[in-house]
């Protein structure tokens, strides 16, 4: 009964097969299976199983059948025919080569394994040709290298292949395989720079994306090691060593977004614990003196970049709570480090300021007020812990631990301000003999006084101290910072004119004194810093900033300060800038409520009449002449935690503040401009990217995208063009938004396919349904170039929706650019489509008065159009054609078509003649003679 059972089971499974239902075959011949012990039958359920899983794709499944088909008889051509097939797409060359081959001896006339067999002979020499040169390529490379007596130049070029190979996968577990990571060691043993520095790029590529291999790379290098190295004094050292890091934490916790299958996840279970060992060295290296300053902000950028969360809708900030706990006063020991102490760290001009970052990051990543108070209280310790009225020394470092957190969360600097004895020790500072006392004393007064109500106390406090010290002293380091000081205590007001803190006439003088120091390029760069600090509060006053722009050295030795390796100016760079320009947010004055504030007495915020929109284009234009572009992409560029979100956030607000007049764009793309922007569009705040997509938007609707992105790069423009086609965007942002997707649609079928998959039809579909009368021709343009998309086509041909019924409607309106748009985009759609040809006639009853008015256009352009809808609808279809003889459009044809054709209608002249030509093959018309 069983086997009877098992046969019909079979015959079942066959008749699946034949109608392509593959899952209900394996069904049944699984079932057969276990229902016989007949080796006939079991030999053949398996190889049909086999055939089952080959053309479901389940090749490993499919070997195995076949497999135990072959068990049972060795001589099943079939079976073995089809192992040979699923080993092939595994990859298993050589064992799919052994079968077939057993296939062809079988059976020496069947052409088919004899293709089989000279196709995987080919694969296999080419497989085995590449193998064999990248390995011998591999092992000549560290032979060069580990060669005492090789070439200079031979050394550099086996260095820099090695580098290369190691960026290809291919290479990179070439390079894995053959024992490579121990001769790496082995280079990173030679004390030669160019070696080491070779061996450690070849590691970055190896570890890249691929978490088995960033794993033993760790085990075997050692984090001791890498951060050893990454303590060097060579700058290029370190960035390489903390580049290699950052791929290795990437691989390991999954940020490279590589999906990991198969053996490498089976080989890499938890990198928890090695992701908390690297941390932890991180933190140690801030502290140690033997670690350079190079490496001290690498360590910083680290943490910056992998520690707080990237996404706060993710609940686990563990990997800050951990650094709270364990390195938080090792950062505050850094954010304290006064240059000029013979205690002090090894230092760089960034390094307090990423200490400041990171202090910010990691509060901001708190996520309810009992971690907010731990770690306030972790600060307060550690401040009233360095108080000492024997030691000096240590009171400076507890100030400026204040004044580095001020620079960090400025909340909780606020309220370590408010310690006892943290505000009279700044003041007995700034009265210290020592200048390193002064200097400390005065940032520290500086930072603190960024609110008003703060400035308000210090000014009446600590302006004449400030004063004093600016008079007495020789020391231009400690004049410049507390000229800064009375700038920002002076500009406590912001923009509005009407509220100034000191006399009229004394913020100019403050600006020029600044503007001064920032000449003088025999002063020191991290002073020479400053005057732009104080010009960044200064430039709140209209008089201020139109001063500055038209003193063009002033502005280039800022621009040049900006270029130099000293990233703390970038955010008083960017803020000067933004202040320059006014491309801060206003708020909307509302006349009933600035009566009803007078009527009450209430101070009313104050427009200066050097801040009207004349006076802005003026500014625009005179900080382009001085070459503002060249500086803003030098400082998107900086690979620092220094760029903050806020300052990339700024340099938006610049950036579409220069590119509001379209005549300057060209030059805004000539030098670079277009480029710089991506960067800024994709990351930062949501304000941010939505202010340096709307100047993306500015430039791509007006300027050839293949100069203002070149190459690849406009591919990456899309995103954020597609982002503004939002309600929650203003009309202006929806429309130059539009522009630019036409512009790039018409470029290329690549671009419309990339516009197609970032989802943007159907928003540019709502924009043709909308009120606004430019809005709606911007998106009708944008739809004419996409038509041209097959994927936009069939949304068209498909059932069920009024696309094609509106963009007919639209030919019917009586603005004429709406209508060319239009009548584009139906020409091209009923060329490609000859369906949409008869839907057209289907989906309203105005249809044929539409197309008559289209050949009888008074704009040659909407006529040419409207006669090559009339042309494709009489090609598409005879008897459409025959409806169309029958109306008025008939004669409409002939008068055109009669028409003496001069240079400007000889296109729809043309156009009529071919469409009566047509009418003529039906047989519908006949010539006169």
């Amino acid at each position: 009964m069983a086997e009877a059972e098992a046969a019909q089971l079979k015959e079942e499974g066959n008749r699946h097969f034949q109608l392509q239902d593959y899952k209900a075959a394996t069904k049944s011949y699984s079932q057969a299976l276990k229902l016989t012990k007949d080796k006939a039958l079991l030999a053949t359920l398996y190889r049909n199983r086999a055939a089952c899983a080959l053309k479901m794709e389940s090749y490993a499944q499919a070997a195995s059948d076949a497999s135990r088909a072959i068990d049972i008889n060795s001589a099943d051509i079939k079976a073995l025919y089809r192992r040979c097939q699923a080993l092939e797409h595994l990859g298993k060359l050589d064992q799919a080569f052994k079968d077939v081959q057993r296939c062809a001896t079988l059976e020496p006339r069947n052409q088919n394994f004899q293709e089989t067999l000279r196709r995987l002979n080919t694969s296999i020499q080419e497989k085995l040709r590449v193998q064999f040169s990248t390995d011998s390529r591999v092992q000549k490379m560290f032979e060069i290298l580990l060669d005492e007596n090789s070439e200079a130049d031979k050394l550099e070029k086996a260095a820099n292949n090695l580098i290369v190979l190691g960026r290809e996968e291919a290479g990179a577990e070439r390079i894995f395989q053959s024992n490579g990571v121990a001769l790496l060691l082995q280079l990173l043993e030679t004390q030669r720079p160019e070696l080491i520095l070779a061996a450690v790029r070849t590691l970055s590529g190896i570890c890249t994306g691929h978490r088995a291999r960033a794993t033993v790379i760790l085990q075997a290098v050692r984090i001791d090691r890498i951060c050893s190295l990454m303590a060097m004094e060579s700058e290029e050292m370190s960035l390489a060593v903390c580049n290699l890091l950052q791929a290795i934490i990437d691989s390991l916790s999954g940020e490279d977004k590589r999906v990991h299958r198969g053996k490498e996840e089976a080989l890499v279970l938890d990198t928890k614990k090695d992701l908390k060992q690297i941390t932890s060295h991180l933190l140690d290296m801030l502290v140690s003196k033997k670690v350079s300053g190079q490496g001290r902000d690498q360590a910083l950028n680290l943490l910056n970049k992998n520690v707080p969360r990237k996404d706060l809708s993710i609940h686990d900030n563990s990997r800050t709570i951990y650094v709270v706990d364990n390195g938080l006063r090792k950062i505050l020991k850094v954010a304290g480090q006064v240059p000029d102490l013979p205690s002090c760290l090894p230092l760089t001009d960034n390094t307090r300021m990423l200490a400041s970052i990171l202090i910010s990051k990691l509060y901001d990543d708190l996520r309810c007020d009992p971690e907010r108070e731990h770690f306030r209280r972790i600060c307060e310790e550690y401040l009233t812990g360095k108080f000492d009225p024997q030691d000096m020394d240590k009171n400076v470092n507890a100030i400026q631990t204040v004044s580095g957190i001020l620079q960090g969360p400025f909340d909780l600097g606020n309220q370590l301000l408010g310690l006892k004895g943290v505000m009279e020790m700044m003041v007995a500072l700034c009265g210290s003999e020592r200048e390193a006392d002064q200097l400390v004393a005065v940032e520290a007064l500086i930072h603190a006084s960024t609110k008003l109500s703060r400035a308000t106390f210090i000014i009446t406090n600590g302006v004449s101290l400030l004063k004093q010290i600016y008079k007495t002293t020789k020391n231009e380091k400690i004049k410049i910072r507390t000229l800064v000081g009375l700038c920002k205590l002076g500009s406590a007001g912001g923009t509005d004119y009407g509220l100034r803190q000191f006399a009229e006439g004394s913020t100019e003088k403050l600006a020029k004194q600044c503007r001064k120091w920032l000449c003088n390029v025999a002063i020191d760069t991290r002073t020479r810093r400053w005057a732009v600090e104080g010009l960044a509060y200064l430039t709140l006053d209209a008089d201020v900033k139109d001063d500055f722009v038209q003193d063009i050295p002033a502005l280039q030795a800022m621009f040049e300060l900006a270029k130099t390796s000293d990233k703390t100016i970038l955010y008083s760079v960017a803020t000067t800038l933004v202040n320059c320009t006014n491309s801060y947010d206003v708020k909307e004055v509302i006349p009933e409520l600035v009566q009803l504030a007078k009527f009450s007495k209430q101070h009313v915020p104050e427009e200066h009449p050097k801040d009207k929109k004349d006076f802005v284009d003026i500014r625009v234009k005179r900080l382009l002449k001085a070459g503002v572009i060249s500086a803003l992409a030098c400082m998107v560029k900086a690979d620092s935690a220094i760029l903050t979100d806020q300052t990339k956030e700024l340099l938006a607000r610049v950036f579409l503040a220069l590119c509001d007049n379209p005549k300057d764009r060209g030059t805004i793309v000539a030098q670079g401009g277009g480029k710089a922007l991506i960067p800024l569009a994709l990351e930062g705040t949501d304000v941010g990217k939505v202010k340096a997509a709307h100047a993306l938007a500015k430039i791509a609707a007006v300027s050839n995208p293949d100069i203002a992105f070149p190459g690849e790069r406009v591919y990456e423009v899309v995103r954020p063009l597609v982002s503004l086609l939002d309600t929650q965007r203003d009309g202006l942002q929806n429309y130059e938004a539009l522009l630019g997707l036409t512009n790039l649609s018409g470029r290329s079928e690549k671009l419309r396919q990339k516009i197609f998959k970032e989802k943007a039809l159907p928003d540019i579909e709502n924009y043709m349904f909308e009120n606004h009368d430019q809005l709606r021709q911007a998106a009708t343009e944008c739809m004419c170039n996409m038509v041209v998309n097959k994927e936009v086509q069939e949304r068209f041909v498909a059932d069920g929706n009024d696309r094609l019924k509106l963009v007919v409607l639209l030919c019917g309106e009586d603005d004429e650019k709406l209508q060319n748009a239009a009548a584009g985009a139906l020409a091209m759609l009923t060329a490609a489509q000859k369906k949409l040809c008869i839907k057209m006639t289907q989906v309203t009853s105005q249809w044929l008065e539409i197309l008559q008015r289209l050949c009888l256009h008074d704009q040659l352009s909407v006529q040419h159009r409207g006669l090559v809808i009339a042309y494709n609808l009489l090609s598409a279809d005879a008897e459409l054609a025959r409806k169309l003889v029958e109306s008025e459009l008939l004669e409409i044809l002939t008068v055109v078509g009669k028409q003496e054709p001069d240079e400007k209608k000889a296109a729809v002249v043309q156009t009529a003649r071919e469409c009566l030509i047509k009418c003529m093959d039906y047989g519908f018309i006949k010539p006169v003679s």
